[in-house]
């Protein structure tokens, strides 16, 4: 139960793509990912971040846990977290990877082979 963050209640997360130089090097590796940031209202940020970073240490991982929009359930990893205090309580912030959207493309491909250089 330590190795993710769940939301209880309250609507679903809200990801906003980034464009950070620092988070987006989080998606450095061989596949490549969407990042996203999201913010959530929490008693407790600093124990929440203080369990991302037990858990990175020890090399494992955290995810964070919620009901989308329709109420199926879902989880994405969290690779950076950040607890700030704010008048109106305590935020958390987190730096989630999103698998990337499926995208259609559409190519005009002309069969006529006197169109091309060989």
């Amino acid at each position: 139960m330590d190795d993710k963050i769940t939301i209880i209640e309250g609507p679903a997360p809200e990801f906003e793509a980034i464009d950070d130089g620092w988070a987006l090097g989080l998606n450095e590796g061989p596949f490549f990912y969407d990042m996203a940031l999201t913010r959530l209202r929490t008693f407790n940020g600093p124990a929440l971040v203080e369990r991302c970073y037990r858990a990175w240490h020890n090399k494992g991982k955290m995810t964070l846990h919620f009901r989308n929009e329709i109420g199926v359930e879902e989880q994405v990893p969290i690779v950076a977290a950040r607890s700030i205090d704010t008048d109106d309580g305590q935020v958390l912030y987190l730096w989630v990877r999103l698998e990337p959207e499926e995208t259609e493309f559409e190519m005009d491909v002309d069969d006529d082979e006197e169109d091309y250089d060989y």
